[in-house]
């Protein structure tokens, strides 16, 4: 309803104060992006030729849309070399994806919907793809809104929550709010694990878990310095940070020791093998992705990407030994 695809049958949809229905339909599709599940990509149409259509619609001279191209594929680091003249047959289902996210980008809408655009995908290039979304929105500054039935990817994603059930508004409040004190028994049984209790106790998220005190580096020090902290610290690896302190990578010491180089920064080895979490990720799902996965820890970033800790499996295991033995003891 909100690009008018569907008409209500009552009621009122504003945009920055202007009823929607007094704008040219078309036009009104044209300054909304729009993202689907079934992702709808032209079979016929290039990655780059996909990703322009509308700016090309808004008579966008070549030099700026293929610019505009060039950019966001580099955002979800698929390079415009590589990647620009594929068909959408010869990506993967996440890849495709991204194509489809980008596309709704393209034009800079300040409004992007999207209708439960990774629902048919992969749990792990879901994950994948919720984090570039939580990028992107805080590089671009877009509105988003995103329709999902799945509340730990509204809990990740949203700012506000709308719960809405047989067209009524629930109730709309922030993940926070909305964990701690839910509305109605039904939004509550919804959340199920996620309400922050657990059989009456509190429920342990993954900043409950973690250490906090872990070797961080910046991307511009040198190889031989990050060895000489990681042996100072008596720790195999190391987080890279970049110049405004956010994640940027980790590097193992056997990296180092392949192919570090005298006078080479260590953000030039920094890679993307240990899984990210968020702070409030419940400890069953972090501990989960923790044993299923091969690296050694977790990090644990705060909402702007800085580092606030990592999860190893000794911190697990002393944080939910702690809770247990609080709950005998109580």
């Amino acid at each position: 309803m909100i690009n008018r695809l569907l008409e209500p049958d009552s009621g009122e949809i504003s945009i920055d104060g202007v009823n929607i229905r007094s704008k040219n339909p078309v036009e009104l599709r044209r300054s909304i992006g729009y993202v689907i599940q079934q992702i709808g990509l032209f079979p016929n149409m290039t990655v780059e030729q996909n990703i322009a259509v509308v700016p090309k619609l808004l008579k966008m001279p070549k030099e700026k849309w293929r610019q505009i191209v060039l950019e966001l594929l580099e955002l979800v680091g698929m390079p415009y070399e590589e990647y620009a003249d594929k068909y959408p047959s010869e990506l993967s289902g996440g890849q495709q994806q991204r194509i489809g996210v980008l596309r709704a980008l393209a034009a800079s809408p300040p409004i992007v919907l999207m209708d439960e655009p990774f629902g048919a995908l992969d749990p792990i290039t879901r994950d994948s793809l919720q984090e570039e979304v939580r990028k992107l929105q805080k590089r671009l500054k877009k509105t988003i809104v995103f329709v999902t039935h799945d509340m730990e990817e509204a809990l990740r994603l949203a700012d506000i929550i709308v719960f809405m059930n047989e067209g009524e508004i629930v109730q709309m409040a922030s993940p926070e709010e909305m964990l701690h004190n839910p509305a109605s028994d039904m939004i509550r049984d919804f959340m199920g694990r996620h309400t922050g209790r657990n059989n009456g106790q509190p429920m342990l998220f993954a900043e409950d878990l973690m250490r906090t005190n872990v070797l961080k580096v910046p991307y511009s020090l040198n190889t031989l310095e990050s060895i000489d902290r990681m042996s100072r610290r008596e720790v195999n690896s190391v987080i890279v940070l970049d110049e405004d302190d956010t994640f940027m990578g980790t590097v193992t010491l056997d990296t180092v020791r392949e192919r570090g180089k005298a006078g080479r920064k260590i953000g030039e080895l920094a890679g993307d093998n240990v899984p990210l979490i968020d702070r409030r990720m419940p400890a069953q799902e972090a501990f989960d992705l923790l044993i299923g996965s091969r690296a050694d820890y977790l990090v644990v970033l705060n909402e702007d990407r800085t580092v606030a800790g990592i999860v190893t499996k000794t911190s697990m295991a002393k944080a939910m030994g702690d809770a247990l033995w609080k709950a005998v003891l109580s």
